[in-house]
């Protein structure tokens, strides 16, 4: 976003006009989402006090009771900062926890995203106390003590609408910070879309545009068969995981679906599918006859799987197809004493969907989650889904994806089952990999949110009709009305922005 700026300035916007353009879009929101009230507008020492001023000045002018508190001396700010300063009016109160006195309504316009430690001193004490008073704070970029890049909390205190330029930053969406912006309204400031390519953005936030036009279709001309066939190793005695996972296969658009299961489980799993096929198994020998099959079109292990050195063997089978294998659960906890030689196997399109107790047996947890994300995918060189309610997916090369839009319901026996078996669907269709795993995570959200209370897992495979329905009506009405549509797209595996693009990024 820095860049952004520079870039902006260097085409030819002066910093003076986005800085006014900012305050404008932060007095606008106000307006739309309170009545006139007193306010009080808390500036730092930077260009997030400058977006304040300007805040101020226009609050003023609709006729609000505005009242102004400076962190540090008006004399050391420099720049646009000081030169709408300079424009306010009113008198200028040094910043402590006193100002909040009387006011109904609170602007943080102390750091934004530009601090890099935590929050301290009176800045951290007056925002506290606007918090235990309940008085609703609004956020210039990002809530004070909310680092920008990771979305952690090294002080802040929750907003009721956070104001952000051009595009959100990964704080915006990741947790804790996603819960403490309140709202989030993404205002265009005058950045030209233009530089987008230039800035070469790797991390999106989910959303249908990302990989529609990738998502599989059914064809005129086609069959069951051309439309794959997904493999998955059943566990016993646990068997209900993998039958979640296999009815989501098939819901997800997967032409054939098939069980591999140990012969004990068969009649288990025989009695209770019927479009779905199921292989006994004895031996790993008769596995790997099975992996030898090259019309099974991707691969799924791990729910219910146990961890044994059966399900060890059988993940080593088969990523040695080099097929597009899905590992989950019991798949990655049984490599918690060896990864490397996980990793060492992995040489074709793989993705392990790991919760984060799953994730600490196999990688570092050090650090924030998104960086620990990429560093798992590039050690791996697999795909990461780093499941949660704001799962992160990670690709080797780089890439992320943070979805926003699971539901508190997902947190449920089984729903990891089901995101597994959609994303098998897909792959088994022939979608790239990174883009599938965006498109199961966001569409395992999309139906939980769909059925709301009292969500199982057996519910969710049931719910993707329609949710698929949903959205891809909804595409085509955009796509019929809209000449040239500005959507992040898929090219070559890389992301690319066509110019006009609107979509967060």
């Amino acid at each position: 976003m820095e860049e952004a700026d520079r870039l902006t300035v260097a085409a030819g916007t002066p910093i003076i006009e986005l800085m006014a353009n900012a305050g404008a879009a932060v007095a606008r929101a106000i307006l739309q989402h309170w009545s006139t009230r007193p306010v009080i507008i808390l500036c730092g020492p930077g260009n997030n006090g400058g977006d304040g001023f300007v805040t101020a000045r226009l609050l003023a002018e609709a006729g609000w009771n505005v009242r102004v508190a400076l962190l540090g001396d008006r004399n050391h700010l420099a720049g646009a900062a000081r030169y709408y300063a300079d424009s306010w009016q009113g008198s200028i109160e040094q910043l402590s926890t006193t100002v909040i006195n009387g006011a109904d309504l609170v602007v943080d316009a102390i750091f934004g995203a530009g601090l890099s430690r935590p929050l301290e001193g009176v800045a951290a004490e007056t925002l506290a106390a606007a918090s235990l008073k309940n008085i609703p704070i609004v956020a210039i970029d990002v809530p004070s003590g909310l680092m920008g890049d990771t979305g952690e909390s090294l002080g802040a205190v929750p907003s009721a609408l956070t104001v952000t330029f051009f595009r959100k930053k990964p704080g915006h969406v990741l947790l804790p910070g996603r819960l403490l912006c309140g709202e989030v309204i993404v205002s265009d400031i005058g950045t030209p879309y233009t530089i987008l390519p230039e800035l070469a953005p790797d991390i999106f936030e989910n959303e249908p545009s990302l990989w529609i036009s990738d998502l599989p279709r059914p064809h005129e001309g086609g069959n069951k068969y051309t439309r794959g066939h997904a493999l998955i190793s059943g566990g016993y005695p646990l068997t209900g995981a993998a039958r979640l996972a296999a009815r989501a296969a098939v819901r997800a658009g997967a032409g054939l679906t098939t069980l591999a299961v140990a012969e004990i489980a068969f009649p288990i799993y025989a009695a209770s599918l019927t479009s779905i096929m199921v292989q006994p198994i004895k031996v790993q020998d008769d596995f790997d006859r099975l992996l030898n099959d090259p019309r099974y079109s991707s691969l799924l292990i791990g729910p219910g799987a146990g961890t044994t050195e059966e399900t060890r063997a059988r993940v080593l089978s088969m990523l040695s197809t080099r097929r597009p294998t899905v590992l989950d659960a019991d798949a990655i906890t049984v490599f918690q004493n060896d990864p490397q030689t996980l990793f060492q196997a992995i040489n074709g399109p793989c993705i392990l969907t790991p919760h984060e107790g799953e994730f600490a047996r196999l990688f570092d947890t050090g650090g924030d989650k998104l960086t620990r994300s990429r560093s798992a995918a590039r050690s791996s060189d697999a795909i990461i889904v780093l499941k949660g309610s704001d799962t992160v997916i990670a690709s080797p090369d780089g890439r992320v994806i943070i979805n926003t839009n699971a539901p508190p319901t997902l947190a449920t026996a089984g729903a990891g089952d089901v995101l597994s078996g959609i994303l098998l669907g897909l792959l088994a269709q022939g979608m790239d990999p990174f883009l599938a795993s965006a498109a199961a995570v966001w569409m395992h959200g999309a139906a939980a949110k769909k059925f709301g209370p009292g969500l199982i897992a057996e519910d969710l495979a049931d719910l993707l009709p329609g949710v698929l329905s949903g959205f891809l009506k909804g595409h085509q009405e955009l796509h019929d009305n809209i000449e040239q549509p500005g959507l992040l797209i898929a090219q070559s595996g890389r992301f690319s922005v066509n110019s006009g693009d609107t979509l967060s990024a």
